[in-house]
């Protein structure tokens, strides 16, 4: 980490500063990984059109919190992690073999989940604000042993991208012809559900329930306006998620708003901006 500090000291800012505000420094270097994170897995849930999937697995992540607490867990995260990969499993077994559209079945479980959350931390009379820092996140409370995490999970998805990525691709567009090919449909949505839940339960405690789905989405949403191939696709959907990312965290530090709300707005504005340009090369 000191050889992260020692480089943003060459940043004109007063926080970039030797010895100075390490908590911003660390929230840097937080949202440049995980803003790759979102804008590959994005990228796929954009093409799915399972934007309300990533949604309700924050529900999830949000029950798995409570259960966690209850349980006595000295690691919240580790029961946030295990309760939304049995979340995301159970709405991916529940659409493949019920007739019911994806669309009802993730509805029923997500209201379900959360449901399930509010009732467990409200039992007995308790207080609900304990949990708000989840909802609203807090990126600038982040450790460096935290970082390391979204490390890891930058280089698992990475890794997991260039090897699955075809075969994804193909699921995604065509499943009856990934199925001719031998391609087991099931099993790659499950592999691809699972590390969306495993994003959204990491990152939620930073960046919050209520604007998470906004990160996976809108990145790649806006990139999808504007780009002429995969390529493009996924590197503009990067570009939009780390620009968003660092000058949403900047520009909340200096006007002091939370930093997941301010990143969302700035992705909000390049999303419209860019649906106006492809109606104008469109016309």
């Amino acid at each position: 980490m000191e050889i992260w500090y020692r480089i943003l000291e060459i940043l004109p800012f007063e926080w970039a500063r030797h010895g100075q505000m390490t908590f911003m420094k660390n929230a840097l270097l937080a949202v440049i990984l995980l803003t790759p994170v979102f804008a590959v897995l994005g990228t796929m849930i954009v093409n799915n059109n399972m934007a309300f999937f990533s949604d309700a697995l924050g529900h999830g992540a949000f029950t798995g919190v409570v259960i966690g607490g209850l349980l006595g867990f000295g690691l919240p995260i580790l029961s946030v992690i295990v309760f939304s990969l049995l979340f995301a499993f159970l709405i991916a077994v529940i659409k493949h073999k019920s007739k019911m559209s994806g669309d009802t079945v993730i509805g029923v479980i997500s209201a379900t989940a959360v449901a399930l959350g509010i009732f467990l931390v409200t039992l007995g009379g308790k207080s609900f604000a304990r949990l708000n820092s989840y909802l609203i996140g807090d990126i600038l409370s982040i450790t460096p042993e935290e970082i390391f995490l979204l490390f890891i999970l930058l280089v698992v998805v990475l890794v997991f991208w260039l090897l699955f990525f075809n075969r994804l691709l193909l699921v995604s567009i065509n499943p009856s012809l990934a199925d001719s090919r031998g391609i087991n449909t099931f099993l790659y949505e499950v592999i691809f559900s699972c590390f969306v839940a495993v994003t959204v339960a990491v990152s939620m405690p930073w960046v919050g329930l209520l604007v998470i789905n906004s990160f996976l989405v809108l990145p790649a949403a806006s990139a999808r306006n504007l780009a002429g191939n995969q390529r493009q696709y996924h590197f503009i959907a990067f570009a939009i998620s780390a620009f968003s990312g660092i000058s949403g965290l900047i520009l909340s530090y200096y006007i002091e708003t939370a930093t997941g709300a301010t990143i969302v707005l700035i992705l909000a504005a390049i999303f419209f901006i860019s649906h106006c340009l492809r109606g104008r090369v469109a016309g």
